[in-house]
């Protein structure tokens, strides 16, 4: 990834989200931090300033999930000097629940903030991107976006889905300058978390990462040519299984149904 870039960031005010903003800084001329919380947001901005005192650091309050806050933050990366050349779509949320029960208002939050929200951002920015030489789109999306998981369902299709947009508009924008990625982190330890979701985690074992790790994968894949990053071991491998002999993904989660269905009902009900 070349220096000098003019990055747009959403979710920067949370855990991956500012480790994402750190990890970038050093290699922006300037940074815009979208997000909810004006006051982390002012923090954070204050942060990468004293670290990195070069680069032009601004930020934007907007809730992405409303036309406003879509046009607030597409105004603002317009603004950036240049015109912003790297759009990293970071925001999202996720719930332990089981499906049957989820109420109506998460779901339709699940998606709107994980799929909606970036599709229509993206759409907005693409004229201020096609106007570089050369840019790039990054969906952050998930492990689950390969791997349909119970007690994740909604979290799951929305991943899913965002998958099938970057994949989908990465072909549809070639030729052009502007690249799309696709970065997929497994479990993270951040505040996204709920407390369902940690015990459940703690019980089966799962491995999680520092928001950190994520933030250099992210690197990772700006440096290189793929397409799309996959984090962790065995999660990779799962992924070439699950596309290859889903059954076999079947049959292992169907020995740990009766777990994620304590933890996931819990999720619901707390």
């Amino acid at each position: 990834m070349t220096t000098g870039r003019r990055i747009v960031l959403t979710g920067a005010a949370g855990g991956i989200g500012r480790a994402m903003a750190h990890a970038l800084a050093p290699r922006a001329a300037a940074l815009l931090l979208v997000g909810r919380d004006p006051a982390r947001l002012a923090a954070l901005a204050g942060e990468l300033v004293r670290a990195a005192p070069e680069v032009q650091v601004r930020t934007v309050s907007a809730d992405l999930n409303t036309a406003a806050g879509r046009a607030a933050a597409v105004s603002a990366a317009e603004a950036l000097p240049g015109g912003p050349d790297l759009l990293v779509n970071n925001a999202g949320v996720g719930e332990l629940a089981w499906f049957e029960e989820q109420p109506d208002a998460q779901i339709e939050r699940i998606v709107q903030t994980n799929v909606l929200a970036p599709m229509l951002l993206t759409r907005a920015l693409l004229p201020a991107l096609r106007r570089q030489a050369r840019a790039h789109v990054v969906n952050v999306g998930s492990i689950l976006g390969d791997i349909g998981h119970p007690g994740s369902v909604a979290y799951c299709a929305s991943k899913f889905a965002l998958r099938g947009f970057t994949e989908a508009l990465r072909r549809e924008l070639a030729g052009s300058g502007v690249q799309l990625r696709y970065l997929a982190p497994r479990a993270t330890r951040t505040a996204l978390n709920s407390p369902a979701q940690d015990a459940l985690n703690a019980e089966l074992g799962v491995a999680t990462d520092a928001p950190e790790t994520v933030a250099d994968a992210l690197l990772a894949l700006l440096d290189g040519e793929r397409a799309e990053r996959h984090m962790g071991w065995p999660e990779k491998l799962f992924v070439r299984i699950n596309r290859v002999l889903p059954s076999l993904v079947d049959s292992s989660l169907a020995k740990q149904l009766s777990v994620i269905r304590r933890h996931a009902q819990q999720g619901v009900r707390s």
